[in-house]
């Protein structure tokens, strides 16, 4: 091997080192956000206290406010807070939460601390990984990736929501009449660390499936799949999204909820198809507009 080509291929490595170190610099910040959000959740409380601020408007000199101040509580943090705040809202009466190993409070704790860790730096991930592959996108592609952060960040609020209003107080109310059904000799109890994670996972999983109809989009958007390839295949769309709701579904309510699910996954995939064909719509008006101007 001559010097000239060791030359050539130095110069070939260079940019792949530098992608390499600009995507762990990338990770590393984006992992201090998550860190940072988790400490948060899981060794900081959260309290309204009632102030009385100035208000020297309509004849009052002060207004009742209340403000929210944080404190440093392990016991008493926004996850254990929250954590109540499914127990009593979500969990069916008649249905009792136990303690099966040691640490299941804590570990309670960590899962929801690091949802909450996750969802709050949602922005901030975006962000990271746009300045990772802005530079090398084309404007268009720019401006589709621009465009789709915050629908990407409300897709996924609503998939949570409709987990925690809907998916996850069906699941119990079915575990309910499961256990109803099969006589006293048997109490309706489930494990606290069982009940969270579960909740953890349908509020996670539900949101990213929220996003499909953003993909879908997007592919289109950029070029890689037709409008008409979605709706050609949509027998393969609603299979898909029967294995996705088979996948992410606990599985333990006699295939209602898989149901449900996967009826919901065929939906948003029959909006993705549409939302592709009005974006391939766009593409197209805009390369006329270009070739005019040409």
């Amino acid at each position: 091997m001559t010097e000239r080509t060791r030359e050539v291929e130095k110069l070939e490595e260079r940019p792949l080192i530098e992608h390499l170190r600009e995507l762990a610099y990338r990770l590393r910040r984006i992992l201090i956000a998550l860190a940072i959000t988790f400490m948060i959740y899981f060794t900081l409380g959260l309290e309204l206290v009632r102030v009385y601020l100035p208000y020297p408007f309509f004849g009052l000199k002060y207004v009742l406010a209340e403000v929210p101040v944080l404190y440093p509580s392990l016991f008493d943090s926004i996850s254990v807070q929250l954590t109540q705040l499914f127990i009593y809202n979500e969990l069916p009466k008649g249905v009792k939460l136990i303690i099966i190993n040691l640490f299941d409070p804590l570990f309670a704790s960590f899962y929801i601390s690091l949802y909450l860790a996750i969802f709050t730096t949602i922005p901030i991930i975006v962000r990271e990984i746009w300045a990772f592959v802005a530079p090398g996108l084309y404007e268009h592609e720019k401006k589709l990736f621009k465009s789709i952060i915050f629908p990407a960040f409300l897709l996924f609020a609503l998939g949570s929501a409709f987990a925690y209003f809907l998916l996850i107080p069906l699941m119990l109310r079915i575990i309910l009449l499961y256990a109803t059904a099969l006589g006293s000799a048997v109490e309706p109890t489930l494990g606290l660390r069982s009940f969270v994670s579960t909740v953890m996972t349908l509020l996670i999983a539900t949101g990213l499936s929220f996003e499909l109809p953003l993909i879908m989009g997007g592919l289109t958007g950029v070029g890689v799949v037709k409008s008409i390839t979605w709706l050609k295949n949509w027998r393969w769309g609603v299979l898909v999204s029967f294995i996705i709701a088979w996948i992410i579904s606990p599985g333990t309510t006699g295939g209602i909820i898989e149901t449900v699910i996967g009826i919901t996954l065929s939906t948003l995939y029959f909006i993705g198809a549409l939302i592709s064909k009005f974006m391939e719509k766009g593409r197209k008006k805009e390369s006329q507009k270009t070739l005019e101007r040409i």
